[in-house]
Formats: structure tokens, C-alpha cells, sequence
């Protein structure tokens, strides 16, 4: 399953956001680069999460807010 089909599956079933991340972060319990953003997520540091996703981005050479916004109409 895609990781888009995951979170919409995790949506409905009435997860809510922390939920989702408490779920794939037991599923990816091995890497210390997502358990640190998992953490920044619990610790409400949406701007270090953010910054990280843009630079993630940035080193593929891909559009962070265009993605982003596709990412949330799928949502829909």
C-alpha cells in the first residue's frame, strides 16, 4: 500500500494525527531520521518538520508547495 492509501485508510478510520504517527513510527521503529521527526511532531515543532520537508524537497529538486497542495486536495 502507498503511503498516500495509508494515511487516507488511517483517516478513516477516525485516527486523528497523532494516532497516524504513533502507527508509522511502530511500523518504522529502525530509523533514526524519521523517529527524530516523529518527536518533532509530538513536541509541536511544526516549523522543524516543515524545514525538513522542504529541504527534503529541495535536495530532489521538487516543489514543496505544489506538492503539498496536490497532497491536500487528494485529501478531499
Amino acid at each position: 500500500m502507498n503511503p498516500m492509501e495509508s494515511i487516507k485508510n488511517f483517516i478513516g478510520k477516525g485516527m486523528n494525527p497523532e494516532q497516524i504517527l504513533s502507527n508509522m513510527m511502530s511500523q518504522n521503529n529502525s530509523n533514526p531520521v524519521f523517529n527524530n521527526l516523529i518527536k518533532m511532531a509530538k513536541d509541536g515543532n511544526s516549523k522543524g518538520v516543515e524545514d525538513f520537508a522542504r529541504n527534503l524537497f529541495k535536495e530532489q529538486g521538487r516543489d514543496f508547495d505544489k506538492e503539498f497542495a496536490e497532497f491536500r486536495n487528494k485529501l478531499k
